[in-house]
């Protein structure tokens, strides 16, 4: 069994949710809850989001999301085409 990229994603998002609901689920002056809720948050936004941004644009084309000369030129075009879009 092969071990997919969105199935490790998934993993971490899933412990990072559950760090953040563990420090949230603890008494209020435990000491240890903002360690639990700041370590989900870092997980969930420094490792699993580049991670899953990363996955996803690596089949993209970055110049079909670029403002070029050509591209405007494509969006103008499809404008006049297209004018009962409003």
């Amino acid at each position: 069994m092969k071990i997919k990229l969105k199935h490790i994603i998934f993993l971490i998002m899933l412990a990072s949710l559950g760090a953040i609901f563990y420090g949230l689920s603890l008494e209020e002056g435990h000491p240890q809850a903002p360690k639990y809720i700041g370590g989900g948050t870092v997980g969930l936004f420094l490792v699993a989001m580049p991670l899953f941004l990363w996955k996803e644009s690596k089949v993209k084309n970055m110049k079909d999301y670029m403002l070029t000369h050509e591209n405007i030129k494509k969006m103008q075009e499809k404008e006049r085409k297209n004018p009962e879009n409003q």
